[in-house]
């Protein structure tokens, strides 16, 4: 989900509004967070068995939607809403895998970064994100980033995190918990 709402946020900066669909667990803290804008943002939360008019609807009345795990939709109904996207201009962000996607993202490894030997506090989250896709975006491509950096924001992983302890600190206190268990 920080991932989705990563790409939200840097999506609906300057537009007119955003939408999640399917996505009752969504809170409006989080979504803030994420540079959107809450009174601009249209939510609903359960769309019903209309799901794919609801969100064809949807696609033509705001730039960003964001989409949680809908049921399987027939080739039709995917051929539809991505002609309304095409129409609209509208970005379609999914929770799950979409079928006919152009370009997949997800967090391939994550750790937290801040937690010494058992104390300290969470500084940021290191994370890989993997994309793959249709066409030109075929091949896998990776980056690490900061999500969220100690700021909050997503940063490159490039961009150094406050942390004496950092990963190996981690890794340290991993160690030290199995040598203590086993």
């Amino acid at each position: 989900m920080p991932l989705l709402l990563a790409l939200a946020g840097a999506a609906a900066a300057g537009s007119a509004g955003w939408a999640a669909v399917g996505l009752p667990h969504l809170g409006a803290l989080a979504a803030c967070d994420a540079g959107l804008d809450v009174g601009a943002g249209l939510w609903i939360d359960e769309p019903g068995r209309q799901w794919a008019q609801v969100l064809a609807t949807v696609l033509e009345a705001v730039p960003v939607v964001l989409v949680g795990p809908m049921p399987p939709a027939p080739d039709r109904i995917t051929r539809r809403l991505a002609a309304v996207m095409r129409r609209s201009g509208a970005v379609l962000l999914a929770a799950q895998a979409w079928e006919g996607a152009d370009l997949r993202l997800r967090v391939s490894s994550a750790v937290w970064v801040g937690v010494g030997t058992g104390f300290g506090l969470l500084r940021g989250r290191r994370v890989t994100v993997t994309a793959t896709g249709r066409g030109v975006a075929a091949r896998p491509r990776r980056a690490d980033l900061w999500l969220p950096g100690p700021d909050g924001a997503v940063a490159t992983a490039s961009t150094p995190v406050a942390d004496p302890d950092g990963v190996a600190g981690m890794r340290a206190a991993g160690r030290a918990a199995l040598r203590v268990v086993g």
